[in-house]
């Protein structure tokens, strides 16, 4: 049977909906005023959210590090650390919300968050189909940059990938209409505003670290209008930088061109729409040892979240091995705040610290069992290591 005039008429009046919401988004976005000057704030307070699975138990390390390379400017007042509970799925079940209302009140009175691995129930768990706490909160705090590093110099690899953190197929993601029993849709955002900051973030990243390739990535020739936009707003912003090479790939071929040893080494900042980035940031975490050693940032102009990229292993917590999982991804999310908020000397000592640690002497190796050193075992040789940089 075909879909019905009453079926019809629902299905127009939630996409209605949805175009009314997206564009009260873009005026809110014609109206924002200028990023945080942290150097000239009295007061930085860092909130700290574990998030639930495993996250409490690699953030609260990854808090005591800060703590300890931050225990001067506590000391002093400049630097508060508030810790924020609130957004386990337990809770977030319970509210019906992807963000508790007073959790996120809290996370509002922070300058930057420290985040855990939150879950996001898929289809067959045990949990009603709340949003995902991620994107709830890049949408609140308008975080629109996730900004995810991998480096490997020994292969030559030095990539920075400014993926857009608020539109795209993830905007409205729980939003899709059924529209019949046989016929199912989804929507994809995307907005002149929002293209346009996050294209520009990436070449203005470049321009001030001394890149000189930025690469977007879309399926442009397929997604026409969505992804049309997004790669001629590229073409056009990049004409501001002629120092920077500009080039686009296809979400297909650049997955694959990241393994060619002879192609890979050419990237540099990677930009481009969420779905793509979520893809790539993975892939690209392998070569640097997994998701579980990548950390990224998630950059706004009144806040910043800063966090893993890997999910909130359940299956450790119900075998008892949450001491056991590996913290360097959220570590290297702390050394990326550190650096987000003027700490650059501390950070670069994190980074140091982290690499030896973790490659070149490698006193203790984690491996998720007991076999493994525990996350507290490794903070612990991680701070011994700073204090004897």
């Amino acid at each position: 049977m075909s879909i019905t005039a009453e079926q019809l008429a629902a299905a127009k009046e939630k996409f209605g909906q949805l175009l009314l919401e997206q564009s009260e988004r873009v005026e809110k976005m014609k109206q924002q005023g200028d990023f945080l000057d942290y150097k000239a704030m009295d007061k930085i307070i860092i909130g700290v959210c574990g998030g639930d699975g495993i996250g409490p138990a690699i953030t609260g390390q990854a808090q005591r590090v800060l703590e300890f390379l931050l225990k001067d400017e506590v000391e002093k007042g400049r630097v508060e650390f508030r810790v924020i509970d609130g957004l386990t799925i337990e809770r977030r079940a319970a509210v019906q919300k992807a963000i508790p209302d007073d959790t996120l009140e809290e996370l509002k009175a922070c300058h930057v968050i420290l985040k855990g691995p939150t879950t996001t129930p898929r289809k067959g768990d045990p949990w009603p189909n709340v949003e995902s706490a991620n994107v709830a909160m890049r949408k609140e705090l308008d975080l629109f940059a996730n900004v995810r590093p991998v480096r490997i110099p020994e292969q030559g690899i030095d990539w920075t990938f400014y993926r857009e953190n608020t539109e795209g197929a993830y905007a409205v993601g729980s939003r899709g209409v059924h529209a019949t029993d046989d016929l199912a849709v989804d929507f994809t955002v995307v907005t002149s505003q929002g293209t346009e900051r996050i294209i520009r973030a990436a070449f203005e990243y470049a321009k001030a670290n001394g890149k000189t390739r930025v690469t977007a990535v879309t399926k442009a020739n397929i997604i026409k209008t969505t992804d049309g936009k997004f790669l001629d707003t590229f073409r056009e912003i990049a004409k501001e930088y002629p120092g920077i090479t500009a080039d686009d790939w296809y979400i297909d071929i650049m997955t694959a061109k990241l393994i060619d040893e002879t192609r890979r080494r050419d990237f540099q900042v990677v930009v481009l729409p969420n779905l793509y980035g979520d893809i790539i940031t993975d892939e690209a975490a392998e070569f640097q040892g997994g998701v579980g050693t990548a950390g990224s940032a998630n950059i706004g102009k009144r806040y910043a979240m800063f966090e893993a990229i890997h999910g909130s292993a359940p299956r450790m917590v119900a075998e008892g091995r949450a001491k056991y999982a590996d913290p360097c991804s959220v570590i290297r999310a702390a050394a990326m705040l550190l650096s987000h908020i003027g700490y650059q000397k501390q950070a670069d000592e994190l980074y140091r610290a982290l690499d030896i640690c973790t490659i070149t002497e490698r006193r203790l190796v984690m491996t998720g069992h007991e076999d493994g050193a525990t996350n507290e075992q490794f903070a612990d040789y991680l701070m011994e290591t700073i204090r004897g940089l």
